[in-house]
């Protein structure tokens, strides 16, 4: 689980979001934007990471 803990959790949170945005009303859609946007910032953050070079 330590291996794909963090994808399965970044894949339920999308998941989350999207479903939030469809069904949602007034503060669910800030809520689903939330969640939309962790996976980004985490992909962008590991992808800066990777350009400057520097490792766990």
């Amino acid at each position: 689980m330590k291996l794909w803990g963090m994808p399965i959790l970044l894949g339920l949170l999308t998941a989350a979001g999207l479903a939030g945005a469809l069904v949602g009303e007034g503060g669910w859609d800030d809520l689903a934007a939330l969640a939309l946007a962790v996976p980004v910032a985490v992909g962008a953050w590991h992808a800066l990471r990777r350009l400057s070079g520097t490792k766990d």
